[in-house]
């Protein structure tokens, strides 16, 4: 049974949630919180592809309505009647219903009893009111996936605020950190496609098969990535931009969207390296990653852009965490700057990590083509990249627990009764 305070916090730490699919999906709420609630869920980023309609009315308006139209993919009802009632009005439910018809049932009794037997007759799950509006998200997308799905990958999308903030340099030592200490498959997709240096900063000379899979979407599949990734090591990789300003990189959201729902099938953590520009397919990245690492200078062009970004976040991402706010190049001699509380203050957040100024051990690492926690681990700003990294890396995702289909067909048998 699922209740209101077991979902994750609206403003916590990332939870990895599948994509819904293509289905219809009709909600009968009673209560008008339950049905805010809902159309909350319905217009998180996760539900772009699905089709939601909240109904007043509860499981009675379902009833009226299913007698002279067919039902949806997915059916949500509220009800607030005793268990008997309820179990009775669920019968009536599945006369008028087609057995294909999944049911997810909002009810107001912590009842394990009722729960025991709404999923013995088929019911696909059970919600306590009231709802959080990414778990109701959360528990459809797990209807549409079987247990021999593979677990949902964590997408981690990393901007600088303004350019030459030292956003790819985290990333990459992020990522390193995560494979290497965390012990999580970790893959780079260097989306910076003219200048990114990610192969600069490991020192290999990658293919840049970047563009054969944004170039043909249709295509990409584990076999293809397989092909492109190149191996960093033994649980991270790298899918590289190939570099260079004489050519025109087009670049559309869907190619983008494509490749990351084939690595998150694939890999547990993808890290996202953001150019610093803005375009309709760096702001749709952003808008669809589970986490975002905002990289500033603590400068007045870096906190007008970070506060212009966390505020878009905040409206239109409200069932995730905000962005991390990262502080890098802290301390330059002879620089005025915002101190970081002021900082933070100013953006509406706290500060993730702060990263001290520190040009000697991070140009000894690139000119090596090492991370900066390779080539000098105890340096503070070492330390910093490496708690930012872990508190990134968390658990591995879990696979999902199988969930029962067919509901109506079984709710028949229970109004036969």
């Amino acid at each position: 049974m699922t209740m209101h305070g077991e979902a994750p916090g609206l403003r916590g730490k990332a939870t990895p949630v599948a994509l819904v699919p293509r289905v219809n999906i009709q909600a009968f709420c009673e209560l008008p919180r339950t049905a805010e609630d809902v159309r909350a869920a319905f217009a998180d980023r996760r539900m772009a592809r699905a089709h939601g309609t909240v109904i007043t009315g509860g499981i009675p308006a379902a009833i009226r309505l299913y007698q002279t139209q067919s039902t949806p993919n997915l059916l949500i009802v509220e009800s607030d009647a005793p268990r008997d009632e309820l179990l009775t009005n669920l019968a009536s439910l599945a006369e008028v219903c087609q057995p294909d018809t999944k049911v997810v049932v909002i009810g107001h009794m912590n009842d394990v009893i009722l729960y025991r037997e709404l999923i013995r007759q088929g019911v696909s799950e059970y919600i306590v009111a009231p709802i959080a509006p990414l778990h109701l998200v959360e528990t459809i997308a797990s209807l549409y996936r079987n247990d021999k799905a593979a677990p949902v990958g964590r997408v981690i999308a990393f901007l600088g605020a303004r350019g030459g903030t030292g956003s790819s340099t985290i990333a990459h030592n992020c990522a390193w950190e995560i494979a290497r200490a965390v012990d999580i498959e970790t893959t780079i997709f260097d989306l910076d496609l003219a200048y990114g240096t990610a192969a600069l900063n490991f020192n290999i000379d990658a293919s840049g098969g970047i563009l054969e899979a944004i170039s043909q979407p249709e295509r990409v599949d584990s076999l293809l990535l397989d092909r492109l990734l190149t191996k960093l090591g033994q649980k991270l990789s790298l899918l590289a931009g190939p570099g260079g300003v004489d050519k025109d990189f087009a670049v559309e959201a869907h190619a983008v969207e494509t490749i990351l729902t084939a690595m998150r099938a694939t890999v547990p953590i993808v890290v996202v390296d953001l150019p610093n520009l803005w375009a309709p397919w760096v702001k749709f990245t952003l808008q669809h990653a589970d986490q975002i690492v905002l990289t500033a200078e603590p400068d007045l062009a870096s906190l007008r852009n970070a506060k212009a970004l966390f505020d878009m976040f905040t409206v239109s991402r409200p069932n995730d965490p905000l962005p991390n706010l990262v502080l890098n190049k802290v301390g330059v001699p002879k620089r005025p700057e915002i101190p970081a509380a002021d900082f933070a203050k100013a953006v509406g957040t706290n500060v993730a990590a702060s990263i001290p100024f520190d040009p000697l051990s991070f140009g000894t690492a690139l000119n090596n083509g090492r991370m900066l926690l390779d080539a000098t681990p105890k340096v503070k700003a070492a330390e910093a990249i490496r708690k930012l990294a872990h508190d990134f890396g968390g658990d591995k995702p879990a696979r999902p627990v199988a969930t029962t289909s067919s509901v109506l067909k079984k709710l028949l048998a229970l109004g036969k009764k």
